[in-house]
């Protein structure tokens, strides 16, 4: 094997056997020439390296080809693609919500969240396009008695029964395994609303949805400004386009778990919001205003405008769903006055939270099956 170096005349081939020790004679003058030259090249030869190395680091960074995390067989995905096409609407949209056996049971948060559509303002035509999504078989058994439209989704072997206590190892996993089914229900081409099992429906939310928007999301608090991300989003009612680039949102949002491995899905996106790669692929973001899709946070207080009334800033399952019990009887109070009252907008407000209200600040009760609440 030779050196090779070029010129304006050609190539000059230098057999190992002319390179000398350091003990032998000096190179010859026309190799010195050859070799001095090749040193000029050389800080612009590591120049152009850097930076295309350099180009390579941005390339993969922003690249739109971030990994996913797999645990999709073929079998689970016609599983599910199955379910998407059965419950969804015209624009291959659908409405997904998550439970497990403690939120499932009779009584409890699917019931309310089933007659919140019920009840509501033509709502009820949207239960047809209900995906619901449960993390255990004693969930899934009863939704299917209760639901057309159910998915079981794969937990590997982990037990997710009991009501998972807010930021506990469990819930952790389980919000963390809603992200990446989102983002698989993205990737098959599905736009959703997901909404959790602590919100009630009152009216269509679709009229108030920003047209041009990626992703909408609505707020613990809400800061007047729909463009504004100082606003403080909470991630459990949001509606998702399926596009590259909320596909995009969703695999680094799930990837960026490992970046903060001690903070949940909500306040990674507060974090990833900012983030440049979430802003280099044009994402189209928008803060739901809470006179329309409120919660206890923020509660909206004028009834002819909610949409939605979220459970949220509440712990312990027992008082969210006294609380939403109240919720619901304040609705329909709502509803009865239009037909004991012929002029004027009804007065009233709701009269939740009750029990919720400072419900992080109180001993918890002992942990019975149901277990501690979710924050959501």
């Amino acid at each position: 094997m030779g050196l090779e170096s070029r010129n304006n005349k050609g190539t000059i081939r230098v057999p190992n056997e002319n390179i000398q020790s350091s003990s032998s004679p000096p190179p010859q003058p026309e190799f010195n020439y050859y070799y001095l030259q090749l040193l000029k090249q050389t800080p612009m030869m590591v120049i152009i390296f850097a930076t295309m190395a350099l180009s390579c680091f941005v390339m993969y960074h922003y690249s739109i080809t971030l990994p996913v995390s797999g645990g999709y067989d073929n079998h689970s995905v016609n599983s599910l693609s199955r379910v998407l096409k059965g419950a969804t609407m015209d624009n291959n949209t659908v409405i997904i919500t998550s439970l497990n056996d403690a939120w499932a049971e009779p009584e409890s948060m699917f019931d309310l969240l089933l007659e919140s559509f019920q009840i509501g303002n033509q709502t009820k035509r949207f239960l047809k396009h209900l995906v619901v999504v449960t993390v255990d078989q004693k969930a899934h058994a009863r939704c299917l008695r209760l639901h057309p439209h159910c998915y079981n989704l794969n937990t590997d072997g982990m037990d997710f029964s009991e009501e998972a206590g807010f930021m506990t190892a469990d819930y952790l996993k389980i919000v963390w395994r809603k992200i990446d089914f989102l983002g698989k229900v993205l990737d098959l081409g599905y736009s959703f609303v997901f909404t959790d099992a602590d919100i009630m429906w009152f009216r269509d939310p679709f009229s108030q949805f920003d047209k041009d928007a990626d992703f909408q999301t609505s707020c613990d608090f809400f800061n007047g400004n729909a463009s504004d991300l100082r606003n403080q989003p909470n991630t459990g009612f949001s509606y998702v386009k399926s596009n590259e680039k909320t596909i995009q949102l969703y695999k680094f949002w799930y990837k960026s778990r490992m970046t903060y491995p001690d903070l949940h899905d909500q306040d990674v996106f507060n974090k990833i919001k900012f983030d440049p790669f979430v802003q280099n692929i044009g994402l189209g973001i928008r803060f739901l205003d809470t006179a329309y899709f409120g919660g206890f946070c923020h509660p909206s207080r004028d009834l002819n405008k909610a949409c939605t009334m979220h459970a949220n800033c509440c712990v312990g399952l027992e008082n969210k769903v006294h609380d939403l019990r109240v919720m619901l009887d304040d609705w329909r109070k709502y509803i009865k006055s239009f037909v004991n009252q012929t002029r004027g907008e009804y007065k009233g407000s709701w009269t939740v939270p009750q029990l919720c209200r400072d419900s992080f600040r109180r001993p918890r009760a002992p942990k019975k099956k149901v277990g501690q609440g979710i924050k959501s």
